[in-house]
């Protein structure tokens, strides 16, 4: 078995045939490229493992994942976006490379979304195969209101979720949607309270565990076929519009905005 003690800021507990993955960054586990690459790493060595037949993605604290950090806000969910996530000039290295890769693990994964899935965070929320959900969830594509393009593949992710027309809805707004809301659009699988939500999770990858390992990642690969070049495709053109983006006024509006609790006044520069 794997040493999973080795990766940074997250756990791994194997019962059964299910893995839970905790993100333990609390209260708000903003991510880096260290974080992503820690969970990839995870994940795949979890691919190695005949033990290993399902995963549960978990977070501690309040919110499943606030995105990147930008500013502090009192739900966390203020600088939910990816400032650094841009191309590097070697080509190599940055955010969504190893973003990338999480779509490339074979394992069925649950994600167990407590509060807010946020940004970047959404992103994440977004790699697993179902999301369970409870009534304090929530959930955003607020990068417009930054001044900013989304990323993290949600160009494909989001649209085959819910649809174009709703995923449009939520990037051009940045509008923030609760656990029923979400659950009515089919953002999440399972509504739950909060005190049964791991529980329910578990359920759920106990459910994809007891049944026949090989036929489920063979299924599996077929149904996500490509699924992870059309991620690389899209954060590649992602990438290209943040880069401008970030140089923009409005992009440092959105970001004081955002530190400072008001709307932001955007002026097209």
């Amino acid at each position: 078995m794997a040493n999973f003690e080795k990766f940074a800021d997250v756990a791994v507990e194997l019962k059964g045939y299910v893995a839970t993955v905790e993100i333990q960054r609390p209260p708000h586990n903003y991510f880096d490229v260290a974080l992503v690459r820690s969970l990839v790493d995870v994940f795949l060595a979890l691919d190695d493992e005949d033990s290993c037949r399902a995963i549960v993605l978990a977070s501690q604290g309040k919110s499943f994942c606030a995105g990147a950090q930008l500013a502090a806000s009192e739900d966390g969910a203020a600088g939910a976006t990816e400032p650094e996530a841009g191309p590097r000039r070697d080509g190599s290295g940055h955010l969504y490379q190893e973003a990338v890769r999480l779509f490339e693990a074979e394992t069925p994964v649950v994600a167990a979304i407590q509060g807010a899935a946020i940004g970047g965070g959404l992103g994440l929320a977004l790699v697993a195969d179902f999301r369970v959900a409870c009534p304090e969830a929530r959930f955003s594509a607020n990068f417009s209101r930054l001044g900013f393009h989304h990323g993290f593949g949600l160009t494909v992710t989001l649209p085959e979720l819910v649809g174009k027309q709703a995923a449009n809805n939520m990037l051009l707004t940045g509008r923030r949607l609760k656990g029923e809301e979400a659950f009515r659009l089919g953002l999440c699988d399972h509504l739950v309270p909060k005190e049964q939500l791991r529980a329910k999770a578990s359920e759920l990858a106990e459910e994809i565990a007891g049944s026949g390992p090989l036929a489920v990642r063979s299924i599996r690969r077929t149904m996500r076929r490509g699924l992870a070049d059309r991620i690389r495709i899209a954060t590649d053109h992602e990438l290209v519009e943040q880069d401008w983006l970030r140089k923009t006024d409005d992009f440092r509006e959105g970001v004081r905005a955002t530190a400072e609790r008001r709307d932001p006044d955007f002026q097209g520069n």
